[in-house]
């Protein structure tokens, strides 16, 4: 019997991350040109980009509650209990599928513990709820005190991202055909935030990248609390030179110096394009930053 978290390829943790920690995390699925890959198993997100540089249409698809329902029935063989950290229902299906596969096993194991959280956040936003509460978990925390912490982390997770290429927006259905067209014309650089509600909205635009990554840092310091004494996340879609631009306005604006750094997965990456940026870290100051080390 052991207290297990379970999470999604959207979380878009580190590789170092995943490796140290024992958790399981339930792939999704991409299609580049109808082509079905498990995203992070039989394709990397370099891969993925460097694909749709090439022409390739990419999709995803949400998990289907029989994956859930494996690893469910599996914990509930051994008399876990489970804490189920999901990406944002907002922008997939899979917490629904989650919760399909919940009900079902509970009749079959109704003393099944197990809580599900939509964090309401994506990429690695989502990859710091997961992470801090698996620090907590190794550190000896309940399962109370890790949901109170995840249902803070996720609702206090700011969500700042750019991207390079305006057309994969169109394609994934977030911007017009006309606004792609003539944003791309006039070099415009959108820059765009995950909502109070888990939505995708644009807050600004400028033109020019550099003008754009320099907005997510200002943005930051308007936003954040206590930055320097954070674990700030960036995700990058295959750009780490823009990640480094980005540390380096954090560092110098605002003393910033805890980060973690990932691609933006399959499962976002695929709808924003190579060269996403995007920026993660807390607007309020949380009382559980203290199992990370750094508060």
């Amino acid at each position: 019997m052991a207290l297990r978290i379970l999470t999604d390829s959207g979380a878009d943790l580190p590789q170092e991350i995943i490796k140290e920690y024992e958790f399981e995390i339930a792939p999704m699925n991409v299609y580049l040109d109808d082509v079905e890959y498990t995203d992070g198993l039989d394709i990397t997100p370099k891969e993925v980009y460097d694909r749709m540089r090439g022409g390739a249409r990419a999709r995803t698809s949400q998990i289907m509650p029989e994956t859930f329902m494996q690893s469910f029935e599996r914990y509930a063989q051994d008399g876990d209990s489970v804490i189920y950290i999901a990406f944002s229902s907002v922008l997939s299906g899979t917490l629904n599928s989650a919760n399909i596969a919940m009900n079902d096993i509970k009749e079959k194991y109704p003393d099944f513990d197990i809580t599900v959280i939509d964090t309401k956040c994506a990429s690695a936003g989502h990859g710091l709820v997961v992470y801090k509460a698996l620090v907590m978990l190794k550190n000896g925390a309940s399962k109370e005190e890790i949901i109170e912490a995840a249902l803070f982390n996720s609702a206090h997770t700011e969500h700042i991202f750019t991207v390079d290429n305006l057309e994969y927006l169109y394609r994934g259905g977030r911007l017009s055909r006309t606004s792609a067209f003539v944003g791309g014309l006039l070099g415009i650089k959108p820059v765009l935030e995950v909502n109070d509600e888990g939505k995708l909205v644009p807050i600004a635009k400028v033109k020019r990248r550099q003008n754009a990554i320099r907005k997510m840092a200002e943005l930051c310091i308007e936003r954040g609390a206590n930055l320097d004494k954070q674990l700030i996340a960036i995700s990058h879609g295959d750009d780490i030179e823009a990640v480094n631009t980005l540390m380096g306005y954090l560092k110098d604006m605002a003393g910033a110096q805890n980060f973690m750094i990932s691609y933006v997965g399959s499962t976002i990456g695929a709808h924003s394009g190579p060269g996403t940026l995007a920026v993660f870290f807390l607007d309020s100051e949380s009382p559980y930053e203290k199992y990370l080390g750094l508060a």
